[in-house]
């Protein structure tokens, strides 16, 4: 199993943190794993993005053209993602960041809810773990364990009382993804 995942979005939306999390996630179970963030000068509003691969076997490159799995968050996004999605692959988008949906019918396109969910759960701060949630579902790449073990290991321990509150947005995540 090898998987090339591109997440990118608006800084702040927490797209280099889900990424560093599926990425270590990939560890704690033992997979090769690679991470990739790329983004400007700007941290917050700006454009970023982030390529993980997780895979079984050594991953010979982390430079990637085509994805298996593409989240965008935001209509940049998807405009500069939908068409590097390989045919067969998935597409998930956050419902609230996009205006014009994606066209393709030759991959699988899921729309998540994610930014009406964190709402719903009063805590925008967990959007990023409801739409990483909807990417475990259509994709399982790693387990719910995996994540967990990585929440401990990436977030300073002063945080690690918001662990299960991420763990209940990948849940919620799973459960909203269309």
């Amino acid at each position: 199993m090898k998987k090339e995942i591109i997440i990118s979005g608006f800084g702040g939306q927490g797209v280099l943190s889900m990424g560093k999390i599926l990425a270590y996630s990939g560890l704690m179970e033992d997979k090769e794993v690679t991470w990739m963030p790329a983004y400007g000068p700007e941290q917050r509003g700006g454009t970023c993005n982030v390529t993980v691969i997780v895979s079984d076997e050594r991953v010979s490159s982390p430079i990637v053209s085509e994805y298996d799995v593409a989240i965008v968050l935001n209509q940049p996004s998807l405009d500069k993602f939908e068409p590097k999605v390989k045919k067969g692959g998935f597409l998930i988008y956050d419902t609230s960041g996009i205006i014009n949906p994606p066209k393709r019918t030759d991959i699988t396109v899921c729309p998540i809810a994610a930014m009406d969910k964190a709402v719903e759960m009063k805590n925008s701060k967990v959007f990023n773990m409801i739409v990483l949630g909807g990417l475990l579902k259509v994709c399982p790449v790693v387990s719910d364990k995996g994540v967990e073990k990585a929440l401990y290991k990436t977030l300073p321990e002063r945080h690690h009382g918001l662990i299960p509150l991420n763990m209940e947005a990948i849940t919620a995540g799973k459960e909203i993804i269309g």
